[in-house]
């Protein structure tokens, strides 16, 4: 957790292209998630031009969810206070269901209740 935390109010570098810093934020939060929900899910974290999103899929129900957070740059913190999560059908589904919002660190548990 404190490898996340270390990117709370981060004013990220904008760019056309990737930065080194943003690499280094992705493989700290994709280590969080994978490390965060590799008890009850399948987890596969991807990354965007400044954010990150993934699907997880229930070991036990075979169901998936979609998660995804803002631009870091824009909204600095929402990744961390208000990410989104909805069901989605499969790992290609980036429509899914209704928009919900969870702090990361109640992630395995918001996914849960999606996927049950």
């Amino acid at each position: 957790m404190k490898k996340i935390e270390q990117w709370l109010g981060k004013d990220f570098e904008s760019s056309s292209s990737l930065t080194p810093e943003f690499q280094a934020f992705h493989r700290d939060v994709k280590r969080f998630m994978k490390k965060e929900l590799k008890e009850n899910f399948e987890v596969d974290v991807g990354r965007g031009h400044f954010y990150f999103s993934g699907f997880a899929k229930n070991k036990l129900t075979g169901k998936y969810a979609y998660f995804s957070t803002s631009d870091v740059r824009h909204s600095p913190d929402d990744w961390f206070n208000s990410m989104l999560v909805r069901t989605a059908q499969n790992d290609r589904d980036y429509t899914g269901g209704v928009n919900c919002y969870t702090k990361i660190v109640n992630i395995s548990d918001a996914l849960m209740n999606l996927t049950r």
